[in-house]
């Protein structure tokens, strides 16, 4: 399921951009690993396992220990094969946000590719256990997830430098990652799963454009043709703040058959804050507490909306 987001979106603080000195291994791997784009990996994997819920199999919960297992495992490893992609590139040698692995002169582009390896091989095993027990189209899904979270910035024609990276976020991370979390217990695709996916879809994406609009100056200089490069500083935002009206109207539509749903809508306060500065101009170093922000509305509305659709089920 579930590829990432998000694949380069962060929320460190601006004291990360400069380059850090070697520190110890551990913290240079989990820093790496990327750990404020996580809650894109547990988001859906929370709201398909709600919609799971109501169905008749009811939630094995092996399996979804096993799902977010898989989800923040392809998370991980599109994070890392994004910062050695980008580090061989040269793209992240002038970084307005934190320095990455690479491009920061932490680890060598071998090493990285290697956690790389390492992540998609525990996604395997996590998928491979449900795949064999649920059924081998799993098997088909989580191949298509791994070349599509390589290919997002890897390969000789990386998608994500080609305005593609919205797409990918919310297919893998809306779509697939919701759609599947739920398939993985009543083995058929819901539409109410369906459904759902769409704001949790549209809630990763958010995250990726925060980003890009920030990056917006350097890309263009090193040929990183995203989104947001494409539609330029003032419909980058515009569309920031559609996605949100989006996100609400489709949790009150889910609300039609699980009314308990609509707590998710309390989660979208929390994007009060990250509006206003987008909508202000802020651009930059400035809008790296957005991509915090839009972190926490991101996980508040997420797991509320899980817990919603959960109550419907009672």
């Amino acid at each position: 399921m579930l590829t990432t987001v998000a694949a380069h979106v962060d929320g460190e603080t601006a004291a990360a951009t400069s380059r850090p000195t070697r520190g110890p291994v551990v913290n240079k791997w989990i820093v790496g690993a990327r750990p404020k784009t996580l809650p894109a990996a547990v988001v859906p994997v929370a709201v398909g396992t709600a919609v799971a819920a109501g169905a008749d199999s009811g939630v094995i919960w092996w399996r979804a220990l096993a799902a977010l297992v898989v989800s923040l495992a392809l998370q991980v490893a599109t994070n890392y094969v994004n910062d050695y992609a980008d580090g061989e590139r040269g793209t992240d040698d002038d970084r307005v946000g934190p320095a990455r692995l690479v491009g920061g002169g932490m680890a060598s582009a071998r090493d990285v590719k290697i956690a790389a390896a390492a992540s998609f091989g525990v996604a395997g095993v996590a998928g491979g256990a449900l795949a064999l027990t649920v059924g081998p189209e799993l098997f088909v899904v989580g191949a298509i997830s791994m070349l599509a979270g390589w290919a997002y910035t890897g390969g000789p024609k990386p998608y994500g430098y080609l305005g593609l990276g919205e797409l990918f976020v919310f297919v893998f991370f809306g779509v697939v990652a919701t759609v599947g979390s739920a398939y993985v217990h009543t083995e058929s695709v819901d539409g109410l799963a369906l459904l759902a996916s769409v704001p949790v879809g549209l809630l990763a994406v958010a995250l990726l454009v925060i980003n890009n609009l920030r990056d917006i100056p350097g890309d263009t200089e090193s040929g990183k043709n995203t989104l947001a490069v494409r539609l330029g500083d003032a419909r980058t935002r515009t569309m920031f703040v559609v996605m949100f009206v989006i996100v609400g109207v489709t949790i009150a539509a889910t609300a039609i058959s699980r009314p308990p749903a609509l707590l998710g809508l309390l989660g979208l306060a929390a994007a009060v804050g990250p509006i206003s500065i987008v909508r202000g101009g802020a651009k930059g170093m400035d809008l790296i507490p957005v991509l915090g922000g839009t972190g926490r509305v991101q996980m508040i509305t997420g797991l509320l909306f899980a817990i919603g659709l959960t109550l419907g089920t009672l």
